[in-house]
């Protein structure tokens, strides 16, 4: 017989969806997913993490870019004792890519190396300026997403300084790859594009931008591929170029990221094994909490159709395991539900106990908001360090 009294409980909690919050969630259930590794028909690695990862690329529908494109340098020097290069890609669509190569200006040989992934933020204007810094100057809007968000600190500099060769690329939508409303079929009330840095053009862009993510996402489900797909296919084209270089050991390669960052961190780590080490900061719960609490706070990229029933959204990222894997997350983070992101570092502590290499797994917990700041910084570091070192 249906627990009737159970159903009622359970209905009159709210959701995102009302009282079909609770009825959508019981459709994934609470059992390990089919390609989850924690799943009792799945005992060997290699053989689940092949079936898993196919899985996931069929679910991802990444684009094909081709080939990887040739590197312009556009400038170099030096500064803060780090030897610099702006320097841009041309993918088959949209505007060039335009990215940041760091490294201490003093190295010598071939470097352990990072792929740093910028954050969302509700601000597509800048994308690689979040994490950098090229000079003296600084954009006022990013002074202060770097004082909120980073301790005060460009923590892509803060890593080449302890000797890391670190790429910063612009994302898909983001920076010198943002959509211009210029491009766009119009949409009433459309703002025109920023014609300077002045904060209020900006702001009105972002918004503008924000608006514009729910058809961005329709728009790349119709044309047969997801957000997350187009993601790891342009941050991977990135780890191409970063593990070629004659300054880098291609075996030594990592990648970390806050929040939308973290959430590149995920698809990257957990689908290119050349990523040795991941530090995901800030992004890590599970699939019901943005179904049920969270989905309103958060941005159309993180969606993938029907991965859920096969993967939980932690799993992404275990599919690295044994491959060194860090997550930090912060009590506070308004993005996420406690119980939750809990929940997630029991999945992956789980996955990583499985393959016998609980060690390589480590979560952390800190008081406060959404963020990176010095002392999470400090702990991800000495991660890189232990691992690539």
């Amino acid at each position: 017989m249906m627990d009737y009294k159970g159903v009622e409980q359970r209905c009159q909690e709210k959701t995102m969806i009302g009282i079909y919050g609770h009825w959508a969630a019981s459709i994934v259930g609470d059992e390990s997913p089919v390609n989850s590794f924690r799943n009792s028909k799945w005992t060997d690695v290699e053989a689940w993490r092949l079936h898993a990862k196919t899985k996931l690329e069929e679910r991802l529908a990444r684009p094909h870019i081709g080939p990887t494109p040739r590197v312009a340098v556009e400038a170099q020097y030096t500064y803060d004792n780090l030897y610099i290069e702006e320097l841009s890609w041309q993918l088959p669509y949209g505007p060039r890519t335009r990215a940041v190569f760091l490294k201490p200006a003093a190295a010598n040989g071939r470097l352990p190396a990072i792929i740093g992934l910028h954050d969302h933020a509700g601000n597509k204007y800048f994308g690689k300026e979040k994490i950098t810094r090229l000079g003296d100057t600084q954009h006022t809007m990013m002074v202060k997403h770097q004082d909120r968000s980073y301790g005060g600190r460009s923590w892509a500099n803060e890593l080449a300084k302890l000797g890391y060769a670190v790429l910063v690329h612009d994302a898909y939508a983001f920076g010198s790859r943002r959509v211009l409303v210029e491009d766009v079929h119009p949409i009433p009330g459309s703002p025109s594009d920023p014609g300077s840095d002045d904060m209020a053009d900006i702001q009105a862009y972002n918004q503008w931008a924000a608006d514009h993510e729910h058809i961005m996402a329709k728009s790349l489900f119709c044309a047969g591929t997801t957000w997350p797909g187009v993601f790891a296919s342009e941050d991977r084209v990135a780890l191409d170029i970063l593990s070629s270089r004659a300054d880098v050991d291609a075996e030594r390669l990592g990648c970390a990221g806050l929040s939308g960052g973290g959430l590149r961190t995920v698809f990257l780590a957990g689908c290119d094994d050349r990523i040795r080490c991941a530090v995901c900061v800030g992004m890590m719960t599970t699939w019901r909490d943005y179904l049920l609490y969270k989905s309103h706070a958060h941005t159309w990229m993180v969606y993938v159709p029907l991965l859920p029933k096969e993967l939980d959204y932690p799993e992404i990222l275990g599919l690295r395991a044994p491959l060194p894997t860090m997550v930090l997350n912060n009590w506070q983070d308004h993005l996420f539900t406690p119980t939750e992101m809990e929940r997630a570092d029991q999945i992956l502590r789980k996955v990583y106990e499985k393959t016998g290499n609980a060690e390589h797994y480590r979560c952390s917990f800190y008081p406060g908001p959404h963020k990176f700041d010095q002392e999470m910084q400090q702990e991800a570091f000495a991660w890189f360090d232990r691992w690539l070192k």
